[in-house]
């Protein structure tokens, strides 16, 4: 499938400069990632990706505290030069009247791993999240043989420490109780691979 984009667009993917302020006015429903003063454009994600980051986010709610959003691709300024959207995010009400919400409003955000973010995923944002002092990071991971959480906390050096890893039903309590039913996922994504179409 081929893709038209704006000239403008088109102009700022092949800058290494950007700031947040020059990709402010960028279309709403663009799907765009700042990273360190590059426009990284993100296909859309495959159903099983968005099954699992609804999954994730209606685990986290249903203990939510009335102060806390839980939101999907929500845009978060990391700095001038990096603008990041994780799959899932949780934001206090106080710091939701604007977007990109800062990190300091955000207890906890979660990364689904897909083909093309997978590096990123486990390296990249997992150093700029513990840099900007995102108290939990956690990564689920639907290309393993099971699907898989990997739960991170920032330790007292200010870098993530790894605190669990798992493909079964399991129940966490940072940032607070929820429960995350691994193995109905995987049984999920395993039925759908075996009853989709192939996409020629």
């Amino acid at each position: 499938m081929t893709v038209t984009l704006h000239a403008d667009v088109t102009a700022l993917l092949n800058r290494r400069d950007l700031t947040v302020d020059d990709v402010a006015s960028l279309p709403e429903d663009l799907r765009y990632e700042l990273i360190d003063g590059r426009l990284v454009l993100s296909p859309l994600a495959l159903p099983i990706h968005q099954f699992i980051a609804h999954r994730v986010a209606t685990a986290a709610e249903e203990h939510c505290p009335d102060d806390v959003l839980v939101n999907g691709e929500q845009a978060v300024l990391l700095d001038r030069r990096n603008e990041l959207r994780p799959d899932v995010a949780l934001i206090y009400e106080e710091g939701a009247g604007r977007s990109p919400v800062r990190p300091d409003d955000v207890p906890l955000v979660v990364e689904v791993v897909s083909e093309s973010s997978k590096k990123f995923d486990r390296d990249g944002k997992l150093k700029k999240y513990a840099y900007v002092g995102i108290r939990n990071y956690w990564i689920v991971d639907p290309l393993a043989e099971r699907v898989t959480l990997t739960q991170f906390a920032l330790g007292p050096g200010g870098d993530y420490q790894r605190l669990l890893q798992t493909d079964e039903l399991v129940t966490v309590d940072r940032p607070w109780k929820i429960t995350l039913d691994l193995p109905a996922w995987t049984r999920r994504r395993d039925r759908i691979r075996a009853v989709a179409r192939p996409d020629n």
